[in-house]
């Protein structure tokens, strides 16, 4: 795990790692953009009064220093922690950064830490949250291993929090929604037997954001520019109340042959956005 200090978070070192000796020609006034972006500062300086906790503690902490409000309608539908079953909890990804933490926070405290996200590898720099993490880097060098880092999640004896839409929701025609919803979460569930629980977390980002993801998707498409202000998103989206509706399971044995993986992940999408 990544060491905590008092500059965890460097972008020059980020820049470095991911670009190699191509990070130098990256321009200087980029660079400090960037860290002002991504509230470097404001964010080391919450890593390190957090320093002593991780996982489901160090989320918990998240959500009173981002000052959430936190509506959760149908906990009575969190299956119980000792029923000796493992779950896939599937939630859409409207901010991209209060959502993940907020609902590892809910999932973590009902049982007992026992979860982990499938997430950017990127977010592996945050020390008090890469424990309950399986790093994914679907673009990189990592790629290759995709497939590898999922099957572990599923070997193991933690239940899966999942975004199966990838990235964070984009706004078309006026209506905030998530993009397709990949099939991963239907297959590897009715390989390993788990019931898959939908959760639909309520929130948006800001109008600008929306633009760019937009921008970004048709004109920029091997590049997330978007991804870059989702700190900044999150920083904007403090003290606000969010809504959580928590669904009812759908038993494993429901993503039958008669649809598709594809249409049964759609079809859980869609349950999700009645909730």
């Amino acid at each position: 795990m990544k060491q905590i200090t008092e500059k965890t978070i460097d972008i020059d070192s980020i820049l470095r790692e991911k670009m190699g000796a191509k990070a130098k020609f990256v321009p200087a006034p980029f660079v400090r953009w960037l860290r002002h972006i991504i509230h470097q500062d404001e964010v080391n300086r919450y890593l390190w009064e957090s320093r002593h906790l991780s996982g489901t503690e160090w989320l918990e902490e998240c959500v009173r220093y981002l000052d959430m409000t936190l509506i959760v309608d149908g906990m009575e539908n969190l299956p119980d922690k000792d029923d000796g079953r493992l779950y896939t909890f599937v939630s859409n990804h409207p901010l991209g950064g209060e959502d993940g933490v907020a609902l590892g926070a809910i999932i973590g405290r009902h049982y007992d830490g026992r979860f982990r996200y499938l997430v950017n590898d990127l977010l592996m720099n945050l020390p008090g949250l890469a424990p309950a993490c399986i790093p994914i880097n679907k673009t990189g060098k990592q790629s290759r291993n995709f497939p590898a880092m999922v099957e572990s999640g599923f070997r193991s004896d933690n239940h899966m929090l999942m975004f199966p839409a990838g990235i964070c929701s984009r706004r078309r025609k006026g209506e905030v929604r998530d993009v397709e919803w990949k099939k991963t979460f239907v297959v590897k569930s009715v390989e390993y037997k788990r019931d898959v629980v939908p959760i639909r977390f309520g929130g948006e980002n800001s109008d600008f954001f929306y633009r760019l993801a937009n921008f970004s998707d048709r004109y920029v498409k091997k590049v997330n520019i978007a991804m870059l202000f989702l700190v900044d998103e999150m920083y904007k989206n403090a003290h606000k109340t969010f809504r959580v509706a928590i669904g009812k399971p759908i038993p494993w044995q429901t993503f039958d042959k008669s649809r598709t993986p594809a249409q049964w992940a759609q079809y859980v999408k869609d349950k999700v956005y009645e909730l």
